[in-house]
């Protein structure tokens, strides 16, 4: 039992090192939940300890991979000799066309350790799930398992047709996660399984770097912005009401205090009556920092309610107005940078970002935007491809704005590296990382005014 109890806490662990709130009430919970469910059924465990450990779905993309490391379906290899391609196909399409789970859990396990593994050294891994699946190329035998499927009795047309793909591809799918939970097993078994916990299990898309974030990934985090907007916007509103019974008049307090003998027995407040602030986006939308770019973009207008006005200017070496693109009718996430690019001018006679050129002509053309009520973010790597950054013009943003922050999405350590004018900027403005949607959510909840 103290093998299980290891156990638990190590998964508790390398969940919350991958941003997953567990208490320790919650630990205790799942230490329960396995004394009544048994180790018996293992899928059953599985939903049990996800009941009592996570918050919401999104963080099960996290805690299975974790789980299957920490309570692995067997330990070593499958029984046999070395593995045959053609024969592992064979079965591999008869247990798909079935919808077989034990079977492709047996098939996964033959599939790594006969086509999978590499190196004989003790510093290697030893299996890749990437190596398994391009050799067996489970999903090349969709159309032998549809007809199969179909010999067995299951036929249709059109919709049919394709619901019974959809379903089929679900299945392979299933089977390349079997796959990538069973090479990591076997490499946890080499190498430990809190290390492989934290170097392959893919993180949370909150917490993904926006700089490496692939397609899926930034989908995700469009979906996930009217959420994140909605606790934002929370925030923000209590914020304002604290605020909006002001701060104690020292002075006042004690003159009021005479009467009652210096007691200071009524607190006087000085009033506030604060407007609604007005926000500017500054959006460099060029290369990778784009994602960045659009995801915050998105956040701002889903928060638009908070403020008076905002306005947001996207980038490349040429700067545009794009508020109009992100109003309430036309916000399609998914979308929006094809739309900014399609319909904003962003460039000149070149194509590489270009932030002296871009922040003058805010400063000439827009400058009015900024005021004393005005904060302002620019939204970028500050890369300037060694064109002039224009410190004159970021100095007079800077100084028409009751605020100005920059919100770097490249690691604190290349700041200056490179053709990057970070340092000189962030002696202009108050520069952060900001590097995923979590650090970006902080800031925004730390910086925004009220």
């Amino acid at each position: 039992m103290s093998d299980v109890a290891e156990r638990i806490t190590s998964l508790v662990g390398a969940l919350r090192a991958h941003g997953v709130r567990i208490g320790t009430g919650e630990s205790v919970d799942a230490a329960r939940a396995v004394e009544t469910l048994g180790l018996a059924d293992r899928e059953l465990l599985r939903e049990g300890l996800a009941a009592t450990l996570l918050h919401g779905v999104g963080q099960r993309a996290v805690f299975d991979p974790v789980f299957d490391l920490y309570f692995p379906r067997g330990v070593g290899g499958p029984d046999g000799g070395p593995a045959d391609r053609a024969a592992l196909r064979d079965r591999l399409a008869a247990a798909l066309a079935a919808d077989d789970p034990a079977a492709l859990a047996r098939l996964a396990a033959e599939a790594v350790d006969g086509l999978g593994g590499y190196g004989s050294s003790p510093e290697s891994d030893g299996w890749s799930a990437y190596q398994t699946l391009e050799r067996l190329r489970p999903q090349t035998l969709l159309a032998r398992v549809r007809a199969d499927v179909r010999g067995r009795g299951v036929s249709g047309a059109g919709f049919t047709d394709r619901l019974l793909d959809d379903e089929l591809r679900r299945r392979i799918e299933e089977f390349r996660r079997l796959v990538g939970a069973e090479a990591r097993r076997r490499v946890a078994e080499r190498r430990g399984r809190d290390e492989i916990a934290r170097r392959a299990v893919r993180p949370t898309a909150d917490r993904v770097d926006f700089l490496f974030a692939n397609r899926d990934q930034l989908a995700e985090l469009r979906r996930a912005v009217r959420p994140l907007a909605r606790k934002l916007a929370t925030r923000l509103a209590a914020r304002r009401r604290r605020a909006a019974r002001g701060t104690i008049d020292l002075r006042r307090t004690l003159r009021s205090s005479l009467s009652t003998g210096g007691v200071p027995m009524r607190p006087v407040l000085r009033r506030r009556r604060p407007a609604r602030p007005e926000l500017v986006l500054l959006c460099d939308v060029s290369g990778s920092v784009s994602g960045f770019s659009d995801f915050t973009m998105l956040l701002v207008q889903a928060l638009h309610d908070q403020f008076g006005k905002v306005r947001v200017f996207a980038f490349v070496n040429r700067l545009d107005e794009v508020t109009g693109l992100l109003d309430h009718g036309r916000a399609d996430p998914e979308g929006l940078g094809a739309r900014i690019r399609a319909e904003a001018t962003l460039t000149g006679w070149h194509g590489s970002s270009d932030y002296g050129a871009a922040l003058g002509e805010f400063a000439e053309r827009y400058g009015s935007a900024v005021g004393p009520r005005t904060t302002v973010f620019v939204l970028g790597d500050a890369r300037t491809n060694l064109s002039d950054p224009n410190l004159p013009a970021v100095r007079e943003i800077a100084g028409r704005a009751r605020r100005a922050y920059w919100l770097n999405p490249e690691p604190r350590a290349q700041w200056g590296t490179g053709d990057s004018a970070a340092p000189a900027y962030a002696e202009l403005v108050e520069m952060h990382e900001c590097r995923t949607a979590r650090q970006l959510s902080g800031l925004v909840a730390r910086l925004l005014p009220v």
